[in-house]
């Protein structure tokens, strides 16, 4: 069973500041290009002052962008930037965003703290792989501050919560912002307090399993290392101990808000093949078709949406071409282990027979050398390609949320950046202690 508890968060003091657009932040692991300085211009307490802390070269034990967290929030907790909340509660969270065709969508999470679960138990389950030095800098973090700063977003099957929470909420007009970053995204926030409403929402949750971490993988296993430490330290710590708890933001997967966006390869051949041999080459797997411009490539990805019968993407260098798998036995023969969901993924694919097989590009090198970005805006794909900083760009579709919860279910890990929700759940909203005192 899911076990959600209300709890008693650390907020932003709106007597200090008013406007929450100042200090929340995109997640850590989107906090990059430029992004991180922006963040720190914005505001002295900007989240991402502790959740993304600058490093400088004379960084050591003693000071590090994990001892500066720890500083900065004790700091705000004196100084009265940061307050924590007077009762336990839930946290909604509103976001309201416009879709490439113009349409409206909202999506409503409930924050709260769930219960920490090992993946086996079937109560909460990954859908992506993580990288081990992801999750030592999220575990330092942990260390340095003793809470939770931003959501794993988690997904959960059934209605319900909604409906419950808006009559909560409906009596009290929400915190309004912004973020920096996903500007366009109209953000509303309420703290539930209500003792009745919260029992509600606890007890619908309480039946539910095979909640799927969408976004947050590293934070979520962190919490688990975390777990297994505190516990071996504090043998005699209940189970409602603050070790035990991670701080989520749940949606249903039911929402007419949960959008999924392609995350799109950028990639490097450093030399090794032309374009014209890469297409060749890709002949042997591969229907390749080749169309007029961007454009033209574009539409028969979105026409294709959800309805093609075979894994496909486009491929551009220049020219433009759409490469759909040629036989689906292909996919079988090489990786048996895998199931059949998991193989007709465009990202399996993509990753396990263009880049790997066929470029020799291999997990490792695309972890951790550069060879591959991972790009949300297509126009950066093709602007690199254009100015001879990149060799190949490949134009993914989004992965479909029933492709995410059925290779969940069979216990498969998409490949890295399988996913993009959108809007991002964004920190500094709420933060939820964690240490060996707190209980929940």
């Amino acid at each position: 069973m899911a076990t959600i508890r209300p709890f008693r968060g650390v907020r932003y003091n709106p007597e200090k500041i008013p406007d929450l657009s100042t200090v929340v932040s995109q997640p850590h692991d989107r906090v990059r290009h430029g992004l991180q300085d922006r963040y720190y211009d914005l505001s002295p307490y900007n989240i991402a002052r502790i959740i993304k802390g600058k490093k400088y070269a004379d960084d050591g034990e003693q000071n590090n962008p994990y001892t500066r967290a720890l500083d900065a929030y004790r700091f705000w907790l004196r100084d009265g930037i940061l307050v924590r909340e007077g009762a336990p509660a839930l946290y909604v969270l509103r976001q309201t965003f416009a879709l490439p065709d113009g349409s409206t969508r909202t999506r409503q999470a409930l924050i709260a703290a769930l219960e920490l679960a090992r993946f086996d138990e079937g109560i909460v389950l990954p859908h992506e792989r993580t990288l081990a030095k992801s999750m030592t800098d999220r575990l330092n973090l942990l260390h340095a501050t003793a809470a939770n700063f931003g959501c794993v977003f988690t997904l959960y099957p059934g209605d319900g919560s909604n409906e419950l929470l808006n009559t909560a909420i409906e009596r009290h007009p929400p915190s309004e912002l912004r973020e920096l970053f996903e500007n366009e995204v109209h953000q509303q926030f309420w703290a539930v307090t209500d003792p009745d409403a919260i029992a509600a929402v606890t007890e619908a949750m309480a039946p539910r399993r095979n909640l799927i971490i969408a976004d947050g993988h590293h934070r979520y296993e962190t919490g688990l290392q975390y777990q297994d430490e505190m516990r071996a330290k504090h043998p005699e710590a209940p189970t409602n101990a603050g070790f035990n708890y991670l701080l989520v933001a749940l949606v249903s997967m039911n929402d007419p808000g949960l959008v999924i966006l392609p995350t799109h390869r950028l990639i490097r051949s450093r030399g090794t093949m032309t374009g014209a041999q890469v297409l060749e080459k890709a002949r042997d797997y591969f229907e390749v078709t080749p169309v007029a411009d961007r454009a033209a490539l574009e539409a028969v990805l979105r026409a294709g949406q959800g309805s093609h019968p075979r894994p496909f993407f486009g491929f551009h260098d220049g020219t433009s071409a759409v490469l759909t798998l040629r036989d689906p036995t292909i996919m079988e023969r090489l990786l048996p282990d895998h199931t059949p969901d998991w193989r007709m993924l465009d990202v399996a694919v993509v990753h396990e027979l263009f880049i790997e097989r066929m470029l020799g590009i291999s997990k490792e090198a695309v972890s951790q050398n550069g060879q591959v970005d991972f790009l949300r805006n297509p126009q950066m794909g093709y602007d690199a390609v254009a100015r001879g900083e990149a060799d190949f760009f490949l134009v993914m579709n989004p992965t479909r949320i029933e492709q995410v919860q059925a290779c969940s279910a069979a216990g498969e890990r998409m490949p890295q950046k399988s996913t993009d929700f959108y809007p991002k759940m964004i920190s500094g909203l709420v933060a939820l202690p964690v240490g060996v005192d707190e209980r929940l």
